[in-house]
């Protein structure tokens, strides 16, 4: 049995274990799939749709494995099909930064496809996802030949760098209470809550909502246990219910 070499990229050995055949009627999926709508890839048509389906690969990731690691070469972009994953920066220290939350919809991997580096941020799975990936040839014929799709990729990067900006001086001028109130309020706003007890859908530990935040785990837990004494949140468990937002945004 031919030995697999430990260098091999953690994205081909997913790509490997968990990559899904499709028969002919699961690969024109891409054409009706409604989920591209919401990034660059509302600009290809039909034919183009075609010929993504046929080269694309889909599986699925579990909750708490990595879609890819920092400092690998992908070689194309995954399509965020279902699910959400947290995009994470190690510090030297080892301590794990959580830049952003990624959901259904979104693209990963454009900017380091354009520019022709390794990733600069690894992307780990918060919950079941299903992923599809499309290999960097293809994509980068449909850049060249498609300039609506090339420009909403363009503009994809922008508003990543834009986010970026924005992160820097919410870091650098912002108390670490403020810094979670707007994550809280984050959360809720965009990923919404869970009807039948009002709590978060998105889930997270203390530990990655420090990261989240940029601080230590035992700052954060002390910080959500003052929201919830003034009021402002009411916890159980890993749960976090916002019960007064107009005053989380006063903070």
């Amino acid at each position: 049995m031919v030995k697999i070499k430990y260098d091999i990229c953690h994205t081909t050995k997913i790509l490997y274990n968990f990559a899904i055949s499709f028969n002919s009627q699961a690969m024109s999926k891409c054409e009706q799939c409604i989920v591209r709508e919401f990034s660059s890839l509302k600009a290809l048509n039909k034919g183009e749709l075609l010929k993504l389906a046929e080269c694309k690969s889909s599986y699925t990731i579990k909750k708490g494995e990595p879609i890819f690691t920092e400092g690998e070469n992908v070689n194309g972009i995954f399509c965020i099909k279902d699910g959400i994953c947290k995009m994470t920066k190690l510090s030297p220290n080892g301590n794990e930064q959580i830049v952003k939350l990624i959901t259904k919809g979104e693209l990963l991997g454009q900017r380091s496809m354009i520019s022709e580096e390794p990733v600069n941020l690894s992307a780990v799975a918060l919950e079941d996802m299903q992923v599809c990936f499309i290999p960097k040839t293809e994509v980068m014929r449909f850049f060249n030949e498609n300039n609506q799709f090339s420009m909403n990729v363009m503009r994809t990067i922008c508003g990543d760098l834009k986010d970026a900006d924005d992160h820097l001086v919410t870091m650098a001028q912002k108390s670490v209470k403020q810094r979670l109130a707007e994550t809280l309020l984050y959360l809720h706003d965009t990923f919404g809550i869970n009807e039948e007890d009002k709590s978060l859908k998105v889930k997270l530990s203390r530990e990655e909502l420090a990261g989240m935040i940029g601080t230590a785990t035992e700052s954060c837990i002390r910080l959500l246990s003052d929201f919830n004494k003034n009021g402002l949140i009411e916890l159980s468990g890993k749960k976090i219910i916002l019960t007064d937002i107009n005053k989380l945004r006063k903070v």
